[in-house]
């Protein structure tokens, strides 16, 4: 690379970390404000957010990045950068292209909105008042079908969307995948709930001390090998992870007075979420490559963790003591194995976050039906309650009684994230699949967990995922760990393995 050429990077790294920090000091703000921000003040804050984030979006599509990307794309140019330059110099082009039709000012007004509603939001699920939030919601909807005709699409309007969380997925893909799962996992659910052998889970119905939940937790984080001298855990209304930068990727849980478990797979999920974060590659922190490749790649992990990790009965034979010595007398006369069962029960129910593994994907699909109805006209959101109830009684047999375990339980909405839901599954997907090729390399997975050897199952996910970030698409990491594309038969025979000898099938 010639001196002019190595200067003109340099110059462009140092005018993309800058973008990156406004970007690292507006997480910070949302941080605090799911986390304990004076109610007051939220007003105030929104419009500090979307101020500084429409600095942010100017910087992105102002004419110093159009000319940066523009001569740094040139092909007798982009040949001569290294892999990571080009990678940036992609991700910032595809970014300019995109923003640079959105006006500012529609942009910092979203922003704004945004913020206010997911404040809003927290009041409305609290009350389960949809038509307090009703009017954001609206709002929100506009602007994202208003943004869509400005980006573009090809087929469906929602595959924008989509590929702003995983790039490359559409809609006739997912109706391809989410078909093949559904119909294999149908019969499978059947056959459990006329399975005679049902766990009891009465002994879950209790009340726990938060205090003692917040002391496991904490535990727990440290065994997976959270580290804590880069995060930390507090709480909020909605469990999630926010990666600042590897250094400072933070996580929060949501504690039950009648529920021991919400807020253990809650923090061992966002766990997964910052194990991936904080263990990506110095060499891209300051840019727009320090985070996950997608969003489903970055499901594949907290589920991971949460589900093969967490859930499995070697991970409670070596760690049921200690939940046992916090609890006396509640767990005293449970058995490890009926624990393990309990916490594993397959039952339709009507929160997603809280839901078994195999009923969770139909909770996906719902959220995907209701969102492709939204952006092609067919649903209004003043008709989503009633709709997402006739939905969970289609798809679980489930009808809630009020929309804050309906309609209002999930933040992202609040947050104009339409097209991330369907992560969640293709997370579980990926996971399933990575999984076979870990056990190929180190040993069965059980085996491992058993010995508390997570220091070496992170360090295989850090040199095969976690260290690239956004380095590499989610199907080139898919096919470079596996050796093959996405297969959700991977994710069907772990779940007819683990709960087919669960019920006796």
């Amino acid at each position: 690379m010639s001196e002019l050429l190595d200067a003109k990077v340099q110059s462009f790294r140092s005018y993309v970390k800058k973008m990156k920090s406004y970007g690292e000091a507006l997480d910070v703000m949302y941080w605090d404000l799911r986390t304990g921000a004076p109610r007051k003040g939220v007003e105030a804050r929104s419009e500090v957010i979307g101020e500084l984030s429409a600095e942010m979006f100017r910087l992105s599509i102002s004419e110093e990045m159009g000319r940066y990307v523009e001569e740094l794309s040139e092909p007798s140019v982009f040949g001569q950068l290294d892999e990571v330059n080009r990678k940036l110099v992609d991700e910032c082009k595809k970014e300019y292209d995109r923003s640079k039709k959105i006006p500012p000012d529609k942009y910092q007004a979203y922003v704004v909105l945004t913020s206010q509603a997911e404040s809003i939001w927290e009041e409305a699920k609290e009350k389960a008042d949809f038509a307090m939030f009703q009017p954001y919601l609206e709002k929100i909807v506009a602007a994202n079908l208003e943004f869509v005709e400005l980006w573009g699409y090809e087929g469906h309007r929602y595959n924008t969307l989509l590929d702003m969380y995983e790039p490359g997925m559409t809609v006739e893909k997912l109706d391809r995948l989410f078909a093949d799962v559904r119909e294999k996992l149908v019969p499978l659910v059947a056959a459990i709930r006329q399975s005679s052998r049902q766990p009891d889970t009465s002994f879950l119905k209790q009340t726990f001390d938060i205090a003692a939940q917040k002391k496991f937790s904490l535990y727990i984080l440290k065994e997976l090998g959270y580290d804590f001298e880069a995060g930390r855990l507090d709480e909020s209304v909605h469990p999630f992870a926010t990666g600042l930068n590897p250094g400072d990727v933070r996580i929060t849980t949501r504690y039950l007075a009648d529920d021991v478990t919400s807020a253990l797979f809650g923090t061992i999920h966002e766990c997964g979420h910052a194990l991936y974060e904080q263990n990506i590659s110095p060499e891209l922190i300051g840019t727009p490559l320090c985070t996950g490749t997608s969003m489903g790649i970055h499901e594949s992990q907290s589920r991971f963790w949460e589900n093969m990790i967490g859930r499995s009965r070697t991970f409670w034979h070596r760690y049921y003591p200690k939940l046992q010595e916090l609890y006396p007398d509640r767990f005293r006369d449970v058995s490890v194995d009926d624990f393990y069962a309990a916490i594993n029960r397959v039952e339709p129910s009507l929160i997603r976050i809280e839901a078994d593994e195999l009923t969770y994907n139909l909770h996906i699909m719902i959220r995907y039906e209701i969102e492709k109805a939204l952006f092609d006209g067919s649903l209004q959101v003043a008709d989503l309650p009633a709709y997402w109830n006739a939905k969970y009684e289609e798809y679980l047999g489930v009808v809630p009684s009020h929309d804050g375990e309906g309609v209002l339980q999930d933040v992202h909405w609040a947050g104009g994230a339409f097209g991330y839901f369907p992560s969640y599954s293709l997370g579980n997907m990926y996971s399933a699949q990575i999984r076979r090729t870990l056990e190929q390399e180190l040993g069965a997975l059980d085996a491992l967990t058993a010995e508390g050897k997570f220091a070496a199952v992170k360090e295989w996910l850090v040199e095969r995922i976690y260290r690239y970030g956004k380095l590499r698409t989610p199907h080139d990491i898919v096919t470079s760990v596996t050796g093959e594309p996405l297969d959700p038969d991977y994710l069907i025979d772990y779940l007819k393995g683990k709960y087919g000898e669960l019920y006796g099938l």
